[in-house]
């Protein structure tokens, strides 16, 4: 294969060898993070139940859900760091068993230091994986196909949410009283479980990066590392210049200014669901799921379009301004429930899309292994949005009686995230790089 079909991935050969990784990589990766997401956002459907059975206020509830992402945050980076080292598979084996047993744990929570203690040690042992699948995408797909990638795989976050919600509520309905357990303590042991056997099969099925892959051939191989420069980054930048790069920051809150709102309405969907007048757990699940069918057809859709276009800053601040909007005309709404859904479901979409295709920029931006390091570090600091959102939602109720200013909040920080994505130039880091290594996307190049 000559050099110019190993880099432009044309040809029969070429989709053969993109649909071989795609199959190797993108069904265990997608049940991972499914299971990852619903672990960490079933707690509010528990908070139908459990709130009641264990006395919680709401802004005991919103601390806990969001002390989560303290936990991931602190341990973030230092998991990152040691991926290229420790290899993909023992450090995603590891994340997944653990934080499964964590879940399970849940069902012994009686007090709120309990709650606490357990939510963040679950953001302790889940801490890496997101990045970590990032980076690890990252050695397999090069610019050209990344937020392609991202999108088939963060497509099981919304995914979770249209089967979690029914999912949760029929396990809250149908198991309650169930060897004298609670119908949430069932809900955490049933969706805890399964992470156990998936941290063993990525063991056993996942491969470090393609050098290690039995079932590519040396041409294959050689394609993939020079699209993904892993076989010419071997003199990449520190992850100590990366920490000097102010540009690395600036990304970071542009993703807090996402991912504050999307947990906000993730952990509070249940409630904001229920105030707007359904009482039926069964139904309430069903309701809950509908947001997060858009957010699927705009994770696909929108990582394709963003990937065909070679484009992603307007893929990323168009749907941010308009999610922003939505929250407006939801409280301009006052509680009426259908209002409520379609603003929920279309600011759902729209942000989860403008969550994916932001990651197509970080691995553009930072060569080498340090791309670990600068993904965790942007992912750690975006996530501290995941405590804060819901606390603020949390306090705001417990406050003034309303979640209303809280989601007020997330609009004015969704706004700044469009503004930041616009308005920030940005060019690949070492942009003297030699004619080998591949190139920057098109939205990226037109940023400088």
């Amino acid at each position: 294969m000559s050099q110019k079909d190993q880099n432009s991935g044309s040809g029969a050969d070429r989709a053969s060898l993109d649909r071989k990784v795609d199959m190797r990589l993108l069904p265990l990766l997608f049940i991972g993070f499914m299971f990852a997401y619903l672990d960490r956002v079933n707690v509010g459907f528990a908070k139908l139940q459990m709130q009641s059975d264990l006395g919680f206020s709401d802004a005991a509830y919103g601390i806990g859900a969001g002390i989560f992402f303290v936990g991931y945050v602190l341990f973030e980076v230092p998991s990152n760091l040691l991926l290229p080292k420790v290899g993909a598979r023992l450090t995603f084996s590891r994340i997944m068993v653990l934080w499964g047993i964590t879940s399970m744990c849940m069902v012994f929570v009686k007090s709120v230091p309990v709650f606490y203690a357990l939510r963040f040690l679950l953001g302790v042992f889940e801490a890496g994986f997101a990045p970590g699948v990032l980076f690890y995408l990252s050695r397999w797909y090069g610019p050209s196909r990344i937020a392609g990638a991202i999108s088939m795989v963060w497509l099981a976050g919304p995914f979770s949410g249209i089967v979690g919600g029914p999912l949760s509520a029929w396990i809250m309905t149908a198991f309650a009283g169930t060897a004298s357990l609670a119908g949430w303590q069932w809900m955490f042991l049933i969706e805890g479980a399964p992470t156990l056997v998936l941290g063993v099969a990525a063991y056993f099925l996942l491969v470090d990066d393609p050098s290690n892959a039995k079932w590519l051939n040396d041409t294959e191989k050689r394609a993939l590392a020079a699209e993904t420069n892993t076989a010419t980054d071997r003199r990449h930048e520190s992850f100590l210049m990366v920490l000097r790069d102010p540009k690395v920051y600036i990304l970071a809150v542009a993703y807090l200014c996402i991912i504050a709102p999307i947990y906000a309405l993730s952990f509070w969907l249940p409630t904001i669901i229920k105030s707007a007048g359904v009482t039926s757990t069964q139904t309430l699940g069903w309701y809950a799921a509908i947001p997060y069918v858009a957010a699927a057809f705009a994770i696909f859709f929108g990582g394709r379009s963003s990937d065909r276009r070679q484009e992603r800053r307007i893929h990323i601040a168009v749907p941010a301004a308009i999610s922003s909007l939505c929250f407006i005309a939801w409280y301009l709404a006052d509680g009426n429930l259908a209002v409520t859904l379609v603003c929920v479901t279309v600011a759902t979409g729209l942000m989860w899309m403008a969550n994916i295709v932001f990651w197509a920029i970080p691995p553009a931006y930072i060569k080498g292994n340090a791309r670990a390091g600068a993904i965790a570090l942007i992912n750690t600091i975006g996530l501290s949005g995941g405590f804060f959102g819901p606390t603020i939602i949390g306090w705001s109720k417990s406050v003034s009686g309303s979640i209303y200013p809280g989601f007020l909040l997330m609009a004015a920080m969704l706004l700044m995230c469009a503004f930041i994505i616009m308005f920030l130039r940005l060019k690949p880091r070492g942009d003297t790089a030699p004619r080998h290594e591949s190139p920057m996307p098109a939205s990226v190049r037109q940023a400088k």
